[in-house]
């Protein structure tokens, strides 16, 4: 250790060394990144736009659809260029920050899926007390909650992770930053790193993932006691796509994160990256908008006010 030599760039080897795949791989993941991008920010507009969607829900949501292209942005930019010939390199220093705003913004959104369920049940449980109880200085609190928690992660798991000695290779066999294969990649003794990373991913997970099925043992509750079956539906059909985000979310943080290093594969830990990171920021936006009855009156009431403007302009 004392002739190693400081690594000052890391080489990513990216999803496939297949070169026929390299074409097709860019356009699917420009496709991805793109409707990411429209999905969100759409979103975080008709949000903003329409005074009718000024509500603690939609509050929540905007700043779901901003984390989502965050930590999207932070990643998919670099695979897309990773197809590219000559473009596998990443700086140190670029490396670090990747893997901080990854880690950042994606523990913000596993505390917003929270915030979001807290929402949810205050919605179904205490209809007649939301307005009082989810107030606009009440949900300012929970958001900047979870960004604090976003910023604390983060710095822990890249210094724990950038405080380790890299000089046997500087070759990262996944597509992007992550602490996996870093820890595997490091030339100093892991174990306490490794905890260190277990022990964070089990506080933050089960801290939120305890909100979380908290505030859904008290809706099912809530909604047992109800006698309208309309009423129920409703809340079933709300349900349902949150908790669709919430076991995709959490399921593959789960799967990459609380395995020791030796039992990790490179190979299904590309693919589940792949999802949690490309992947799950372009459905968010399909799964809450989509199927939301008041997501889809804004839009038609923004499509409609354009199509009046562009009559007045070429009249």
């Amino acid at each position: 250790m004392e002739n190693c030599s400081k690594v000052k760039e890391f080489i990513l080897v990216g999803l496939t060394d297949s070169s026929e795949l390299q074409v097709p791989l860019f356009i699917i993941f420009t496709i991805i990144y793109f409707i990411t991008l429209v999905g969100n920010l759409g979103l975080v507009f008709l949000i903003s736009w329409d005074s009718y969607l000024h509500t603690p829900m939609y509050f929540f949501l905007s700043n779901l659809s901003l984390a989502d292209i965050g930590y999207s942005s932070a990643i998919t930019p670099k695979v897309m260029a990773g197809f590219l010939p000559g473009d596998k390199t990443i700086s140190y220093g670029g490396c670090a920050t990747q893997m901080y705003f990854f880690v950042y913004f994606a523990t913000v959104e596993s505390y917003l899926l929270a915030a979001m369920a807290y929402d949810h049940q205050v919605a179904v449980c205490k209809p007649l007390h939301y307005t009082t109880t989810m107030t606009s200085s009440v949900c300012t609190c929970l958001a900047i909650g979870c960004y604090i928690c976003g910023f604390l992660n983060s710095s822990i798991h890249t210094g724990n992770t950038f405080s380790l000695q890299f000089c046997s290779s500087n070759v990262i066999h996944h597509f992007f930053c992550d602490i996996p294969p870093l820890l595997a990649l490091s030339s100093s003794v892991t174990y306490i790193n490794e905890l260190v990373v277990s022990f964070a991913v089990v506080f933050h997970s089960s801290f939120s993932l305890f909100f979380i099925l908290k505030s859904y043992f008290l809706i099912f509750i809530a909604i047992l006691k109800m006698r309208s079956s309309e009423g129920r539906q409703k809340a079933f059909s709300t349900c349902t796509s949150h908790l669709t985000a919430v076991s995709i979310f959490y399921g593959t943080v789960i799967f990459m994160y609380l395995q020791p290093s030796s039992k990790h594969s490179m190979d299904t830990d590309k693919v589940a990256s792949v999802f949690y990171a490309m992947v799950i920021p372009m459905l968010n936006p399909l799964v809450y908008s989509l199927r939301n009855k008041e997501v889809s009156s804004a839009f038609r009431k923004i499509v409609s006010k354009t199509k009046s403007s562009l009559g007045i302009f070429y009249s």
